[in-house]
């Protein structure tokens, strides 16, 4: 088959072009599910001021962000809730910030890691990749507990290989003026702090996508 210099011209301009529409395309829009706590549904405060409002905010009108996370929230009771999230919702990134309430309560650690463990997996199966923010519990709980409960996330983040944050509230847990009367929870003003923590792995993982 014989291609003459004038064809070869043509196809070369032809794909060049193709490059450059493709170059200028928008990243590919994506679902985001954030499967947290009270720290993610914005207790105490107004949620809209919450981090993952300004994370919704912060992406726009390209993306989706649904925020499933509830107040008092369990691993558990996330584990229960998430099949029908993933069928409903089909998400693209599963942001995953649970077990500090039970944490708080004692449950045992290997308990809250094997309802992580599933979570995972049953995220991953859906086809969403899963980004884990871990907690830290206060250290009036003792050594003996908080030691392997903040283990537990980072053991997983390796297992999994995940993208991972080992405190969510990095930075802000030990200011005061940062922190609810409560001190376990953040105030309006922490929230853009909590987002800048999370947000170079949602950043990470929507610029993996559209590459």
């Amino acid at each position: 088959m014989v291609v003459t210099a004038v064809r070869c011209q043509w196809i070369h301009r032809s794909l060049l072009a193709a490059l450059l529409i493709l170059a200028v395309l928008p990243a590919r829009a994506a679902t985001v599910l954030v499967m947290g706590d009270s720290l993610s549904a914005g207790y105490g405060i107004d949620p809209r001021d919450g981090w993952v409002a300004l994370l919704a905010e912060r992406l726009g009108d390209e993306h989706r962000v649904i925020n499933a996370s509830i107040s008092g929230e369990t691993s558990r009771g996330g584990l229960d809730r998430l099949p029908a999230l993933l069928d409903e919702h089909a998400p693209d990134l599963v942001l995953l910030e649970l077990g500090a309430n039970d944490g708080l309560r004692g449950y045992p650690v290997p308990r809250i890691t094997s309802n992580l463990s599933r979570m995972i997996e049953l995220s991953q199966r859906a086809g969403a990749e899963v980004i884990l923010l871990g907690i830290q519990l206060p250290p009036n709980m003792g050594a003996r507990y908080t030691g392997p409960f903040s283990q537990q996330y980072a053991d997983l983040a390796d297992q999994f290989q995940l993208r991972y944050l080992p405190f969510l509230l990095d930075g802000v847990a030990l200011t005061n003026a940062l922190m609810q009367d409560d001190g376990l929870h953040p105030t309006a003003a922490a929230q853009p702090l909590v987002l800048d923590n999370v947000w170079p792995l949602v950043n990470a993982a929507l610029s993996n996508r559209s590459s």
